[in-house]
């Protein structure tokens, strides 16, 4: 999976992403660009709404803890990563994966946070 999480109380999306990923790998990113929104019927029934960045590393922070439950970052190509399909949380995984490798990418001012 990649890094995903919740919005946290007033936080914007972009927010949201750098803090994920700062969670779920040790690094710190900088977003360049918005690949897109994403919608996901579980077979649970249950709908997933995910929004997906590309963004530049900053800084690795390697003792940083990551979040409960993730044991590792693990950075594969993009064969690896399809090789693995039958690992991933969602077909979003592979999907968003796919766009950015077709070049999908909006600028990030087409998000806009309204206070």
């Amino acid at each position: 999976n990649q890094p995903a999480g919740h919005l946290e109380p007033d936080e914007s999306l972009l927010e949201a992403a750098r803090r994920e990923t700062l969670e779920e790998t040790g690094w710190e990113v900088a977003p360049t660009a918005f690949i897109g929104a994403y919608q996901w019927k579980a077979e649970t029934g249950r709908h997933y709404l995910r929004f997906a960045f590309a963004a530049d590393p900053v800084r690795h922070l390697p003792d940083r803890p990551l979040d409960d439950g993730i044991v590792q970052a693990l950075w594969l190509t993009p064969s690896e990563l399809q090789s693995q399909s039958h690992r991933h949380r969602s077909p979003l995984v592979w999907q968003v994966v796919q766009d950015f490798l077709a070049g999908r990418r909006s600028p990030l001012s087409t998000l806009q946070q309204i206070a």
